[in-house]
């Protein structure tokens, strides 16, 4: 049991759909905890008792392929609207980042950022590696996708940037192997190196951008990119390019251990850090293990370990836990029950 909640967690899922998640789940090779589907609201809020969490920030679940279109777009607002309904009747519990429509949908993108942040009083956007499947995909610094980086540079918002769960040209190499575990870290490095060799990262520098999982791989990689990458033609030189790897936010989940940590405190100062559980993807067994490592590994560093677990998120999000306006008007009752099925509503 951890003490009394103070931590806020920046990296917490919610499953709106249990057959869609489960469906998902045996396409890249991953197990939900049983115990978390189907998922409710109650699901996550013991587990935030359970890890000392007082607030968690909820992200949809990351789905890179999707058609787009006024169906994409419908399921997208009613998820956003059910979250920030769950925000308002939780207050002190929730936050949450927007999802976007499939990202090619630019238009539909740009009106559900206005949406979400305007009237739904989100924390921020979830963005995803890429979206796509082969050699149709594109990466979020994609050209096409400048004016929705434009729109949240305009706006100085946060963005959670959650690697794509894209499987390798090669079938991952065991069944403890899955794509979560092996593909996940190298997509969100690939996402970020391009934002920075591509001058987007500098180009777009009011966006608050925080990489998951310490950024994958991303701290043993960016000095090859830093090179390697000039060598190619980047024009910003070695040290521009660590600069601006070092200009992202890195949060904690499935990471936090002595050996990655080691690295990322050489990279960033400890006020680039956050805390971020990974939940319900993950047992709060998982989560509680890598929470001891981060408290262990920083048990020197009282004001670090409070900037990382709770501060910083504060600073980022200076409107986390004011409520959210209710949308529609009039009242609101979240519904409690298990969602395991296709269709998630919110009773209103």
């Amino acid at each position: 049991m951890f003490p009394q909640n103070i931590r806020i967690d920046v990296h917490h899922h919610f499953f709106l759909d249990a057959q869609k998640k489960a469906k998902k789940n045996l396409e890249v090779g991953w197990r939900t905890p049983d115990e978390n589907l189907p998922w409710r609201p109650q699901t996550s809020l013991a587990a935030m008792d359970k890890l000392g969490v007082q607030t968690a920030i909820l992200s949809p679940p990351p789905i890179s392929s999707t058609p787009h279109g006024a169906e994409n777009r419908a399921q997208i607002r009613q998820q956003n609207i059910y979250s920030s309904q769950l925000c308002a009747a939780y207050p002190d519990r929730f936050g949450f980042l927007a999802g976007l429509p499939f990202l090619d949908d630019v238009n539909g993108s740009l009106e559900e950022i206005a949406f979400s942040l305007d009237v739904l009083g989100a924390d921020g956007v979830a963005l995803l590696s890429s979206y796509g499947d082969g050699n149709s995909a594109k990466y979020v610094a994609d050209d096409w996708y400048d004016p929705i980086w434009k729109e949240l540079d305009r706006r100085h918002a946060v963005v959670f940037l959650h690697g794509a769960q894209t499987p390798s040209s090669t079938p991952y190499p065991h069944p403890w192997l899955g794509v979560p575990i092996s593909e996940v870290p190298n997509e969100t490095y690939k996402a970020a190196a391009h934002l920075v060799v591509s001058g987007k990262k500098r180009r777009f520098h009011n966006v608050n951008i925080i990489l998951t999982h310490l950024g994958g791989s991303t701290p043993f990689l960016a000095p090859r990119v830093a090179a390697l990458s000039h060598y190619m033609g980047c024009p910003l030189t070695p040290d521009e390019i660590i600069e601006d790897f070092k200009s992202f936010y890195y949060e904690t989940a499935l990471s936090a251990h002595e050996t990655t940590l080691t690295a990322m405190t050489t990279l960033v100062p400890s006020d680039r850090l956050l805390f971020g559980t990974d939940f319900p993807a993950v047992s709060t067994k998982t989560a509680e293990w890598y929470t001891r490592n981060l408290e262990n590994y920083f048990a020197g560093r009282p004001l670090d370990l409070a900037n990382i677990m709770r501060d910083n998120a504060l600073r980022l999000f200076p409107n986390l836990g004011k409520s959210k306006d209710q949308y529609p008007s009039g009242g609101h009752q979240i519904n409690d029950e298990p969602h395991d099925g296709p269709q998630c509503t919110v009773n209103l």
